[in-house]
């Protein structure tokens, strides 16, 4: 009988073995492992089928990536669907299920929400791997370099940078891999997928500033300590999401002797390298359609008196909302006591809330 450190449990297993699909960001449903189990041995990478053979080889020369990696898959999923919490489509195609075999078509085709996915995943998977240079979670790579700019009088380098070179190689080498297999989608779809990565990468070197602490007599702040750290990755998410909406549309044509994706409406200026690309219009997200991935808004909560893309306006697409009440219960009437704690009261409030029709 084998040992149980020569295998990963049955539990995980029964959350990875989906069935295969062609799609750039299989590796998200690595999401499903438990944060409490390693992949420690070069044999787990063989059970773990959301990697493509290249990334199955970086997991066995980088066994200590892994952690890393599940950890930026959580992170995806729970930062996209904060991001767009306030919006008909709410990211909720990403919790794909344990018996699914794919994700739903608004993911599966080179539509605006996939192409947002795409930028995030490339994104947080870098940023994830960064920070845990710093943070001393990874062997193989450290804090980042020291800038090499002179910094103002009363500043100093020091700290741990972030290390955003070993995060953003590490990253695109494994998040990219599956859009360079052959026979692994159309070519359309992989070059919207490879371009949109590189955006998310581009919004992330973008996100490295300056972090500075204070020292001095009294908290003074004559000098300051200061080192490059990346911002809070749902910073970086809001950033994307802004391309999200302003995202060009793109077609695969001949240009010379080789196909490009270029904007569709010819007229329109070249594209950039920064802009979000999709090829395929997406449904209005209003009502439920398995066919284009829409799970529809019935049910959804909205905002009364918002009039943004969360007011029961829109957010129900005109066919109204159902009120209903919440009793909520919450600290109050606190006092502080010297020395040193806080004590409360707690109370009850009614709130009326609405669901769209």
């Amino acid at each position: 009988m084998r040992s149980s450190s020569h295998i990963l449990p049955l539990v995980v297993l029964t959350a990875l073995l989906l069935s295969q699909v062609c799609s750039g960001i299989k590796w998200l449903t690595l999401s499903h492992t438990p944060a409490s189990i390693p992949v420690n041995q070069t044999q787990h990478c063989k059970l773990l089928p959301s990697l493509v053979s290249f990334q199955a080889q970086l997991c066995r020369s980088n066994l200590e990536l892994m952690q890393t990696i599940f950890q930026a898959a959580r992170e995806v999923k729970k930062t996209c669907q904060k991001t767009f919490a306030d919006m008909r489509w709410n990211c909720s195609s990403i919790e794909i299920p344990f018996d699914a075999t794919k994700y739903r078509p608004d993911l599966e085709r080179g539509t605006r929400e996939a192409a947002f996915v795409y930028a995030l995943s490339a994104a947080t998977i870098s940023h994830t791997i960064a920070q845990a240079c710093t943070s001393g979670d990874l062997r193989l790579c450290s804090c980042g370099p020291i800038p090499a700019e002179i910094p103002e009088p009363g500043y100093r380098w020091g700290g741990c940078a972030d290390n955003l070179n070993y995060g953003l190689f590490m990253g695109a080498k494994f998040s990219d891999a599956p859009m360079k297999v052959k026979r692994s989608g159309s070519s359309a779809n992989k070059l919207m997928q490879l371009h949109n990565s590189e955006v998310g990468r581009q919004v992330l070197k973008e996100a490295l500033v300056m972090k500075c602490k204070c020292h001095g007599v009294s908290g003074s702040c004559s000098i300051r300590t200061c080192w490059k750290g990346l911002q809070d990755l749902r910073e970086i998410a809001m950033d994307l999401k802004s391309k999200y909406l302003s995202a060009t549309k793109v077609v695969y044509r001949a240009t010379g002797t080789r196909k490009h994706l270029v904007p569709k409406d010819i007229d329109i200026r070249p594209l950039r390298e920064n802009e979000m690309i999709y090829l395929h219009s997406s449904p209005d997200f209003c009502t439920k359609n398995e066919k284009q991935g829409s799970v529809g808004t019935q049910d959804r909560q909205c905002n009364k008196t918002s009039v943004g893309s969360d007011s029961c306006d829109l957010m129900c697409c005109g066919r109204g909302y159902n009120p209903y009440t919440e009793k909520l219960v919450e600290r109050c009437h606190c006092k502080y006591h010297w020395c040193c704690y806080v004590t409360c009261k707690k109370c009850e409030r009614i709130v009326e809330k609405y669901v769209c029709k």
